[in-house]
């Protein structure tokens, strides 16, 4: 897979452990690179068990959220799970306005996200 720059990832059992290098996903340019590392875990490394863990994320824009639903269906379509973990209040409250926290599984901490794997 080429370098990574937005995100890291780390294996726990067959979960797939993704975390944001960056604290604020706002721009366009960066939003589109960051779904597209996301895309490949999933079209090309055939990752079907993820966990997006917020710790460390200040701030998601609206194209970053737009691009977070287009990666749970990519999965759903793949016949796998998305889950997320750790957000800061304001980042949970930006998910809670726009209705969000109902379509994604979103746990306090990344242990209590492995476990509802």
């Amino acid at each position: 897979m080429p370098d990574l720059r937005r995100i890291t990832v780390t294996e726990s059992g067959d979960v797939t452990v993704v975390r944001f290098v960056d604290r604020k996903i706002v721009d366009e340019a960066q939003v589109n690179e960051l779904a597209g590392e996301l895309g490949r875990l999933v079209d090309v490394e055939k990752r079907r068990a993820m966990l997006l863990n917020f710790s460390g994320v200040e701030f998601v824009s609206s194209a970053g959220l737009g691009k977070l639903i287009a990666l749970e269906r990519k999965l759903k379509l793949a016949k796998g799970r998305l889950k997320m973990s750790d957000m800061v209040p304001e980042v949970m409250s930006v998910f809670e306005i726009t209705k969000l926290n109902k379509v994604f599984d979103i746990r306090a901490s990344e242990a209590e996200a492995l476990k509802a794997f």
